[in-house]
């Protein structure tokens, strides 16, 4: 595609939970819990007026559903503050600092006032019904090989709650989640090209890793915005494979091409939707469908002109009618029928021709059924009926879920101005030029700055600096380098895959101190043991500190395990006597006698003594009787 021809428009957003030690509002622990919980809460949350008398189109909507939630709280993991019985603490101090060092490597500008918001979100990830938001920066740039792309704005904010479940009474959501910190990073819609948005997402997100955030599945989420000159701005949410982001922005293109073809279609062809929505149960009284029948009602609507176009495909095996379907769900319906595809589930051909006689419909007609409780069949069609009115338009504004095979699939109408408004809980903050500049002075190394360092001054594979990069080890990894003097590699080695067997097996590894790890690798430096012997100490030391003991001694340990290394004369010595019975064998073969004397003194020694010693004494030892 002519993607300048189509003027295509695009923006990230990003999420990126803070690994701080509290969470956002509270000093409640900033991480999940897989305990028993201690409390359920149930709710009915509906929207509320901006300050000037409107409300969210959002959040109506979702308040058409009539939901009601279940939250899930813990007495010591979860506090008043989540469950919106306690105001708000003051705004996390550590998360702030957090925020504009990751604004300050985006070269934003701080604002020098915060304020908090509440943003208000009724689909019941919030206790209270909004979520509270602080603008921290604005007006900063990265580079990219397209050029640059300017980073709108940065916010500080509380993630939402955990959900767990959905049934036919509640949706059920944990509050662990509840307050996580998270910075909320937008660029502007100035992205043209799909493979440029993905190296933006990836430049983000190593500058975000370069900082003291968290990691796994769940604590990084992508939202795109995406819009074509003729259709409209859809925000794509929870974005979790960053390979998937081009393809996704092609199928978005190709699903506003479809729906522009259906507008002018609509226009060509006079198209009318009627309102008016019909009982058609007597068309079924006798039907083999399971779905139909076992239905309490049967309802339809008419859609005059439109046969052909229910069914015309939006992207990969997406339809038209599956965004009605999608929009009819919202209400509780498992999806609806339409013309385009019957006979099919059950409903016979005589059943269809049945259907369009009751109905008087023309050939050029299509029909919607829904088989639901009368109350949930007439919602689920007026929605039908709703966004069938949109497509008169084109394309609707929508925040639509991300799925795996990169299509999208409707969640609700895009919220506007109206559902922000002032947190009077919260103090404003000032923020002083003398806490920016400190802050920026001291801002830590990106990712691909360190790895390339790393490699180049310890001379370490690329794959080996990646894993210490990974698992946040190169700082211990530098200070013990920076103390002793002992192999890079082995060092790298065991912080990047010895400490992850050793907890595959078990071992507390976390209740390791950077000091013990030292103490043994200065028993390496002095050559007191070997490099085998040093997993083997590291492990027997989390063994002993788990059952907790307090005295430990790293050589004494060494000892006990049988693990010192012989002095280089007490290695000769144990040669010599080898020599000696052998004696024979070396007047025989010469030198060619190195190879079975060297396997002999390896098997008597039992690794207490380096390799490369046994192999020169060997050698001098044979020299002297030849």
């Amino acid at each position: 595609m002519d993607w300048k021809e189509l003027g295509l428009k695009m923006g990230l957003e990003i999420h990126q939970q803070l690994n701080t030690k509290d969470k956002l509002f509270c000093s409640c622990p900033n991480e999940l819990s897989d305990k028993k919980i201690d409390d359920e809460i149930k709710r009915y949350l509906r929207p509320t007026q901006s300050e000037l008398g409107q409300v969210d189109r959002a959040a109506f909507q979702e308040s058409l559903r009539k939901l009601s939630f279940n939250y899930q709280a813990y007495n010591y993991e979860t506090c008043l503050v989540e469950t919106d019985d306690e105001p708000p603490h003051n705004l996390n101090e550590e998360a702030l600092d957090l925020s504009i060092t990751i604004a300050s490597l985006l070269n934003m500008n701080i604002i020098d006032e915060i304020h908090t918001m509440r943003k208000q979100v009724i689909d019941g990830s919030n206790t209270g019904g909004f979520q509270r938001t602080a603008l921290i920066a604005t007006d900063g740039f990265i580079d990219t090989e397209y050029g640059i792309i300017a980073i709108e704005n940065l916010c500080l904010e509380e993630d939402a709650g955990r959900r767990i479940s959905t049934d036919d009474e509640f949706t059920t959501f944990r509050l662990d989640r509840l307050g996580i910190p998270l910075v909320e990073i937008t660029t502007d819609p100035s992205i043209h090209d799909p493979k440029e948005i993905k190296e933006v997402a990836l430049i983000l997100g190593q500058i975000l890793r370069s900082t003291n955030v968290k990691r796994g599945l769940g604590t990084i989420r992508q939202d795109l915005n995406i819009s074509i000159s003729e259709g409209s701005r859809t925000e794509i949410k929870g974005v979790q494979n960053l390979d998937l982001i081009p393809k996704m922005a092609e199928l978005e293109v190709q699903r506003q091409l479809n729906l522009i073809k259906i507008k002018n279609e609509i226009e060509k062809r006079n198209c009318e939707v009627l309102d008016e929505i019909f009982n058609v149960e007597e068309v079924f009284e006798n039907t083999k469908s399971k779905i139909i029948s076992n239905a309490k009602s049967v309802k339809s609507i008419v859609l005059k002109g439109f046969n052909g176009l229910i069914g015309l495909e939006l992207q990969t095996n997406r339809r038209f009618g599956s965004e009605l379907s999608d929009y009819a769900k919202k209400y509780g319906v498992s999806g609806i029928f339409h013309s385009d595809e019957l006979p099919a589930y059950g409903i016979t051909e005589e059943e269809v021709l049945k259907l369009k006689e009751f109905l008087k419909t023309a050939d050029d007609d299509a029909i919607i059924l829904v088989a639901a409780d009368e109350e949930i069949a007439i919602s689920a069609l007026n929605e039908v009926i709703k966004r069938v009115k949109m497509a008169f338009d084109g394309v609707p504004e929508e925040t639509r879920k991300s799925l795996e095979n990169g299509t999208s699939e409707y969640m609700r109408p895009l919220p506007t101005s109206n559902r922000m408004y002032l947190e009077t809980d919260i103090p404003l903050i000032k923020i002083d030029d003398e806490k920016v500049d400190k802050i920026s002075n001291n801002l830590p190394e990106l990712i691909s700055e360190k790895k390339n360092r790393i490699i180049e001054e310890y001379k370490i594979s690329e794959d080996l600096t990646s894993q210490l990069i990974k698992r946040r080890l190169t700082d211990e990894f530098e200070e013990i380098l920076s103390e002793l003097s002992v192999d890079p590699i082995t060092v790298g080695s065991f912080y990047a895959y010895t400490l992850q067997e050793l907890k595959r097996d078990k071992i507390a590894i976390e209740l390791l101190s950077i000091d013990d790890v030292k103490s043994v690798f200065k028993l390496l430096e002095d050559k007191s043991i070997g490099k085998d012997g040093v997993n083997f100490i590291i492990k027997e030391i989390a063994i002993l500190k788990e059952n907790k003991e307090t005295r430990i001694d790293c050589r004494e340990i060494a000892k006990k395990l049988n693990l010192l290394l012989l002095s280089e004369n007490d290695v000769r010595e144990i040669i010599k006597e080898i020599i000696m019975n052998n004696e024979g064998m070396i007047k025989e073969r010469q030198m060619a006698a190195m190879g079975p004397l060297m396997g002999m003194a390896m098997k008597k020694l039992k690794g207490k003594t380096d390799g490369k010693i046994v192999n020169k004494i060997v050698k001098e030892e044979i020299q002297k009787r030849i």
